[in-house]
């Protein structure tokens, strides 16, 4: 491994950006496409929410790619991998504020916005602003079609996924250990565990919607709760997805022989996103599943 540089390197124009921003345009027009259920339109959605994805995850790829042989090469300073872990660190605090916002709004619809349209139900105001069956109780399982689906609950595939994400938490930090301790041994075969509990874990998510769907009658227009469960759930799974790829480059890297105790910043930084994205379930299992 080449030894760090004085200098503060400023890498050259990349054109991964404007990729990436690509990609996630393609995934905004594409999932708002597919979400009407309105046909060919949604059928076409689902190619253009498709290609956004294969985008995002080259783009992914090729960033890595780059970053890493500028690493190897020796161009980055102390003061650069002070910049990554500030950078790292603001990343991770806009991905909790977005969070914040679902739960805010989560929050705001259970304890504001219901009992508020209760009280309007109880003042005669049910054929104006509601409809006939509605009760001021969570989860809001009767739409306004008169159409009820079902809550999802927390035993089952959710409490699997818990208890995948915090072992998936725990055989992470083992991986870390290893590699502070220089047994590559060890950081491998946990990392490894990590990454396969990691794909389990999407899995079974994808197993849990193909459920709801199907069987529970709990879909994207299942009124205000099934809203707030997809959002929730999806963006998360979403995030699952990103920290798994993150958590693959790396055992990618450890095969290669990358790394040493004193210098993996990226591995640190891949395990702070594993971390904040386990946190993040740990929330979602308790106020979206149990409460």
């Amino acid at each position: 491994m080449a030894e760090q540089t004085t200098h503060y390197y400023v890498p050259s124009q990349s054109h991964w950006p404007i990729v990436g921003a690509i990609g996630l345009l393609f995934i905004a027009i594409g999932a708002g496409m597919a979400v009407q259920q309105l046909g060919s339109e949604a059928q076409s959605g689902g190619w253009l929410l498709t290609i956004g994805v294969v985008i995002i995850i080259a783009m992914m790829f090729g960033w890595f790619n780059d970053v890493i042989k500028e690493s190897d090469q020796g161009l980055y300073s102390a003061q650069m991998d002070r910049s990554f872990r500030q950078g790292m660190s603001w990343f991770i605090f806009s991905e909790v504020m977005f969070f914040a916002a679902f739960f805010g709004a989560l929050f705001y619809i259970r304890t504001i916005a219901i009992p508020w349209l209760g009280g309007a139900s109880n003042n005669q105001m049910t054929g104006q602003v509601l409809w006939p069956e509605f009760e001021a109780v969570w989860p809001l399982v009767t739409t306004p079609s008169g159409d009820t689906t079902t809550a999802m609950g927390w035993q089952g595939l959710p409490l699997i996924n818990t208890v995948i994400l915090l072992t998936s938490s725990v055989t992470l930090h083992f991986a870390h250990i290893g590699l502070e301790k220089n047994n590559r041994k060890q950081l491998t075969s946990f990392l490894a565990i990590t990454v396969v509990l990691g794909v389990i874990f999407m899995l079974l998510q994808a197993q849990e919607y193909v459920e709801a769907y199907r069987h529970m009658g709990l879909t994207l227009s299942s009124g205000v709760y099934g809203n707030t469960f997809f959002l929730l759930t999806g963006f998360h799974g979403l995030h699952v997805t990103i920290g798994t790829l993150m958590l693959f480059v790396m055992l990618w890297r450890v095969i290669k022989g990358h790394f040493s105790p004193d210098r993996h910043f990226a591995f640190q930084a891949s395990s702070w996103y594993w971390h904040f994205v386990d946190v993040v379930w740990l929330g979602l299992f308790f106020f979206v599943y149990i409460l």
